[in-house]
């Protein structure tokens, strides 16, 4: 991405969802989260930009730990498959143990979209959930508005204003 976030670099955007909502050995979630964004560029995964922290509660049980959620933009020369597998040894490393769908977690990255890549082998690309989230989208319109959905072809604002899961998504600290 020569000029970074214009419109070719974000065609060619790899974007990294991030999230938490346990702070794990961390003094706290944002901790957590920075180390995570830090430990990106040692799985080969260059941090363009991020976005700042964004709150919702739990999903789908309001009654667990609020998460902290955001979106890096990295550049990599890794497939699709290979970047997955990168985000899951990142995750191992934070303590991320995988066990019910949607349990509390230390940290869970997800790979939204490797540029314009649809799919790769048994990897769907772009995630097939994230343009209905308000804590993906929020976050990727905060850096790169412009971006779009390379199926749906609407841009992550646009996506962002019908997101319905997590809907209470606000950027974080919030007055």
């Amino acid at each position: 991405m020569k000029n970074r976030l214009d419109r070719n670099g974000l065609d060619a955007a790899v974007v990294v969802a991030l999230g938490c909502n346990l702070p794990g050995a961390y003094t706290s979630r944002e901790a957590l989260l920075e180390a995570a964004v830090s430990a990106l560029a040692g799985e080969g995964m260059a941090v363009v930009v991020r976005s700042g922290w964004w709150t919702s509660a739990a999903w789908p049980d309001p009654a667990g730990p609020a998460y902290l959620n955001g979106v890096a933009l990295v550049e990599t020369g890794l497939s699709p498959v290979e970047t997955l597998a990168g985000l899951h040894r990142v995750e191992a490393a934070f303590g991320r143990a995988r066990s019910e769908r949607n349990a509390a977690r230390t940290l869970d990255l997800d790979l939204i979209a490797h540029g314009r890549t649809v799919t790769d082998g048994n990897l769907v690309l772009p995630h097939p959930r994230a343009h209905e989230r308000l804590f993906v989208m929020g976050p990727l319109t905060e850096v790169a508005p412009g971006w779009t959905h390379p199926v749906l072809g609407e841009s992550a604002k646009a996506l962002a204003t019908r997101a319905t899961v997590g809907a209470d998504a606000k950027p974080y600290p919030h007055p």
